[in-house]
């Protein structure tokens, strides 16, 4: 049987994150007479981004914010997808843009997030809020990295002087869970698939993120006794069944005998990205309106 005492519960923390924006929300109504608004563009029929724009818009739903969705055909044009976005921009009553990637083939995506207000960028990419993050400015941040961050300082509180170890360097995760952890004055590294000595590396970790994308790879002798493993991976593997299993980028089983605490999959980091969405959305929308951020 899993202790529980060593499960990072994300899905609690996420919960508990949604009702406080959704009260955060409630309050600046009554107050301020407005509600964060959120726009979200699907284009094309991927099955995955469908599934992940339906659970975005029942959290806006949930959080009492103003949503909208914008479904375009995979055939739509760059300009008319531009032109959109154009749109969203000057609409006073969006405080967010959320456009679902990947896009169809034939889409420049990086045009799309440069063309998106960066105040309104709550997926955290565009280059102003990527510079931000890093030179220690007030911008939006990546969902899914300051999840993860908001569940290590939940369990570990100050996180100042550990060692931190990122495998993987993606721009959507890897690199601003490194930045963020730098800016609770932790040690980091920032490894990947090249890093000579890999294991060795992680093993010098207090806290192991591993976003890498590969299915089971860090294995339990990596990581160091006592650490804290944060796992961002999502993949589906083959299972008797034939309908496959959900694992994480960590050997679950082997790490959980030595970790001092442990984010399973599913139900640790994934609920947090669709919380710090709407946490995002609240922030924009409360510093475009020149109102003060509530702490949630």
């Amino acid at each position: 049987m899993v202790s529980s005492t060593k499960l990072i519960d994300g899905k609690a923390f996420a919960q508990g994150l949604r009702i406080r924006v959704a009260a955060a929300a409630a309050a600046l109504k009554a107050e301020h007479g407005f509600q964060p608004g959120l726009a979200v563009v699907l284009v094309g029929e991927d099955p995955a981004s469908q599934v992940y724009v339906r659970s975005k818009t029942r959290a806006t739903e949930e959080a009492g914010f103003h949503g909208v969705e914008h479904k375009l055909p995979a055939t739509v044009v760059q300009n008319e997808l531009m032109a959109l976005i154009d749109r969203l921009n000057a609409d006073p009553a969006i405080h967010g843009i959320l456009v679902q990637l990947p896009l169809p083939a034939g889409l420049d995506s990086a045009a799309v997030v440069a063309a998106i207000d960066p105040r309104k960028d709550v997926d955290g990419l565009h280059v102003e809020n990527v510079g931000a993050l890093w030179n220690g400015a007030a911008g939006l941040v990546p969902c899914t990295p300051l999840g993860c961050v908001l569940l290590l300082k939940d369990r570990l509180g100050d996180l100042t002087g550990l060692n931190a170890v990122v495998v993987g360097r993606s721009a959507l995760v890897g690199k601003p869970i490194a930045a963020l952890l730098l800016a609770e004055n932790c040690t980091v590294t920032l490894a990947h698939s090249k890093t000579r000595d890999l294991p060795g590396v992680c093993r010098q970790a207090d806290i192991l993120v591993a976003a890498v994308g590969r299915p089971e790879m860090i294995r339990g002798d990596w990581v160091k006794p006592g650490a804290t493993v944060i796992d961002v991976g999502i993949n589906r593997v083959p299972a008797p069944d034939g309908k496959g299993r959900l694992v994480g980028d960590v050997a679950f089983d082997e790490a959980l005998a030595v970790a001092a605490a442990i984010t399973p999959v599913p139900g640790g980091v994934g609920p947090m990205t669709i919380a710090c969405l709407m946490r995002n959305t609240l922030t924009a929308a409360c510093r475009i309106k020149g109102v003060a951020v509530p702490a949630v």
